[in-house]
C-alpha cells in the first residue's frame, strides 16, 4: 500500500498554489527588509533573503519545470514541506518562537487538510508541530534597539508554542472535515451527472432506433409484397416455394425485432415529453420497476387529489425513480407509494415492508456515499449515492425530503413534498 494518494481528489491546481506562494515571498521580504531597516531590528540579513530567494527559486522550478496542472499528493507534501522549512528557517533566524510570524508556520499544513489525503496531511502537522516546539527552545535573538524595553514572561512564552499547537490541531480538523465533504460530493455529483448522461444517451439511441424502424418498415413491407406475388406465380414448384417461404419468413422477423426497437423508446420517449398529473407520473414509474422486479407495487391516492398536469421534468422522473427503486430494493415482498395532494400541498410518500434504515446512520440519511454494516450484503456500494441524487435532483425542483422510518410498517420511508406553487411552475 502506497502512502501517498493518487486519486484525482487528492491534489490541488498548481496555479493556485504558487500565487499563495508568491504572496508569501513578497510578505516574507517585505517583513525582513522592515523589521531590518526600518524598525533597526539586527539579525543575519544576507542568510535571511538568502532563504527568501531560495522560495523563489522553488516557486519558479513549479512555474517552468513541472509541468502538469495538478499537483500530486506527493508532490504537494514536497512543495508544502520546503515551505515550512524555509518558514522555520526564517523564524530561526529572527526570534523564534517570539516573532509574531510564527503564526504562518501552521498556514502549509491547513491549506493541504482540505486537499490532500488523510496521510500526508497528518504528516505535516506532525512535522510542524515539532517544527514549533525546536523553535521554542532553539533560535537566535533578536536584538532589538536599546530604546524598547522587550520581556516575555515565561508563562506567555511556553503559552505561544502550546496555543499554536491547538490551533494547528483544531484547524486541520475544521478543514479535513469539511474537505471530505466536499470531495464526496464532488464525486457524487460526477457520479451524478454520468448517471443521468447515460440515460440520455439511451433515450437519444431508443429515438434512433425507433426512426431506424420507421424508414425500414415501408421497404420491409415491399419485399413482404414480392414474395407473397412471387408465391403464387411459383406455386407448385417445391425448391422455389422453399426458398420463398424462408425470405417470407425472415421478413416476418426483421418485422417483429423493429417492432421491438420501436415500442419501448416510443413510449419512453412520449412519457418524457408530455405533461402528466402526478399520478400518472408514478404508474409510469412504476410500471417500469413491473417489468423487471417480482415485488407488488401499491399506489393510493386520494380522490380528490390534484389534477392539475405537471410540466414535463426529467429530474423529477429520475428523482422519484431512484427512491422507488432505493424501496424495490430493501423490500421484503411490497412498495407502498401514497399520492396526497391539495390546493396547496402535493405529497409523496414512499415506504417499504424491508428492514427500515439503520439508526446508526438514520440522521445522514442523503448524504452520499453512506455506508452501514447492515446493507453491506445486499449492497456493497452502500445506500447513499442513489438516495443523494434522488435527493438533490428532486430539491433541484423544489421540493422537500425527508427520510425516515415507517410509523405504521417496519420498513423504511420517504416523503417528497412540493408547495403546487412550485410544482405547476416548474
Amino acid at each position: 500500500m502506497k502512502f501517498f494518494e493518487t486519486s484525482k481528489y487528492h491534489s490541488f491546481k498548481k496555479s493556485t498554489y504558487i500565487n499563495l506562494r508568491w504572496i508569501g515571498i513578497i510578505g516574507q521580504f517585505i517583513a525582513v527588509n522592515f523589521v531590518y531597516f526600518i524598525l533597526n531590528f539586527k539579525f543575519d540579513f544576507i542568510l535571511s533573503n538568502i532563504v527568501i530567494i531560495l522560495g523563489i527559486l522553488s516557486n519558479l522550478y513549479l512555474i517552468f519545470i513541472h509541468n502538469k496542472t495538478q499537483l500530486s499528493d506527493k508532490s504537494a507534501f514536497i512543495f508544502l514541506l520546503i515551505d515550512i522549512l524555509q518558514l522555520s528557517i526564517l523564524i530561526y533566524l529572527t526570534g523564534g518562537i517570539i516573532n509574531p510570524f510564527i503564526i504562518f508556520l501552521i498556514i502549509p499544513s491547513v491549506f493541504s487538510s482540505s486537499n490532500l489525503s488523510f496521510k500526508t496531511n497528518a504528516l505535516l502537522v506532525f512535522l510542524t508541530a515539532n517544527f514549533i516546539i525546536l523553535l521554542t527552545f532553539f533560535s537566535k535573538d533578536l536584538p532589538y534597539p536599546l530604546s524598547i524595553h522587550f520581556h516575555v514572561s515565561p508563562y506567555y512564552y511556553y503559552s505561544i508554542p502550546i496555543a499554536l499547537i491547538i490551533a494547528l490541531v483544531f484547524l486541520n480538523y475544521f478543514a479535513m472535515t469539511f474537505g471530505t465533504q466536499s470531495r464526496l460530493r464532488k464525486e457524487a455529483l460526477a457520479k451524478m451527472e454520468e448517471v443521468m448522461a447515460q440515460e440520455h444517451e439511451l433515450l437519444s439511441l431508443g429515438g434512433q432506433a425507433a426512426a431506424a424502424a420507421h424508414s425500414l418498415g415501408t421497404p420491409l413491407s415491399t419485399i413482404k409484397i414480392i414474395t407473397q406475388e412471387l408465391s403464387r406465380q411459383f406455386k407448385g414448384k417445391k425448391e422455389i416455394e422453399k426458398d420463398i417461404e424462408l425470405l417470407s419468413s425472415q421478413v416476418e422477423r426483421c418485422n417483429q425485432i423493429l417492432k421491438r426497437l420501436s415500442l419501448n423508446p416510443v413510449e419512453e420517449d412520449d412519457f418524457i415529453d408530455k405533461d402528466l398529473k402526478m399520478k400518472d407520473y408514478l404508474n409510469e414509474i412504476i410500471s417500469t420497476f413491473k417489468e423487471i422486479s417480482k415485488k407488488k407495487f401499491i399506489l393510493n391516492y386520494d380522490q380528490d387529489s390534484n389534477s392539475k398536469k405537471i410540466t414535463k421534468s426529467i429530474e423529477i422522473v429520475y428523482g422519484l425513480r431512484n427512491f422507488i427503486g432505493n424501496a424495490n430494493k430493501f423490500s421484503k415482498e411490497t412498495i407502498y407509494i401514497n399520492l396526497k395532494s391539495d390546493s396547496e400541498i402535493t405529497e409523496i410518500t414512499i415506504e417499504d415492508d424491508g428492514n427500515g434504515y439503520p439508526k446508526d446512520i438514520l440522521s445522514k440519511i442523503g448524504e452520499p456515499y453512506l455506508r452501514t454494516d447492515d446493507y453491506q450484503e445486499k449492497s456493497k456500494t452502500g445506500l447513499g449515492l442513489g438516495l443523494f441524487i434522488g435527493k438533490t435532483l428532486l430539491e433541484k425542483n423544489f421540493a422537500s425530503i425527508e427520510f425516515r422510518n415507517s410509523k405504521t410498517r417496519s420498513g423504511a420511508e420517504v416523503i417528497v413534498k412540493w408547495k403546487n406553487k412550485d410544482l405547476f411552475n416548474i
